[in-house]
Parts: C-alpha cells; sequence; structure tokens
C-alpha cells in the first residue's frame, strides 16, 4: 500500500496545536480593507483555532501524518 502524504497546500496554511487543535489564518483579510470596517479588521488579526467538524476533515485527509 502507498503511504498517506500530507497534501502541500494544508502544510502552508494550517498547523497543529499541542493539544491536536488545528490553528488557521482568519479569513477574508487578503484584500479589500478599505470597505471593511475598522473593528473588523482588529478582530481577524492572528490566527483562530478551527471548528471541530472542519478540523475533523482536515487532520484525516490533509494532515494525516500529523
Amino acid at each position: 500500500m502507498p503511504k498517506m502524504k500530507t497534501k502541500s497546500g494544508a502544510k502552508k496554511r494550517f498547523s497543529l496545536t499541542a493539544t491536536g487543535k488545528v490553528r488557521r489564518q482568519q479569513a477574508g483579510k487578503q484584500h479589500g480593507m478599505i470597505k471593511r470596517t475598522n473593528k473588523q479588521i482588529r478582530d481577524q488579526r492572528g490566527t483562530t483555532i478551527m471548528a471541530d467538524s472542519d478540523a475533523k476533515f482536515v487532520k484525516k485527509y490533509f494532515l494525516p501524518n500529523d
């Protein structure tokens, strides 16, 4: 059987915490900041923890070896 490979796009976008949760970048922060409110820009700073239902999929199919 061939080995499961980590998706190369996923290893650039996601990382795992010490407790096994998936850390991701905030969505909606790439462009178009002029139309966003200052509160939105502040709240989207840094990273966040992915929801459990999405994280289960990412850990199983995108990051199988982590």
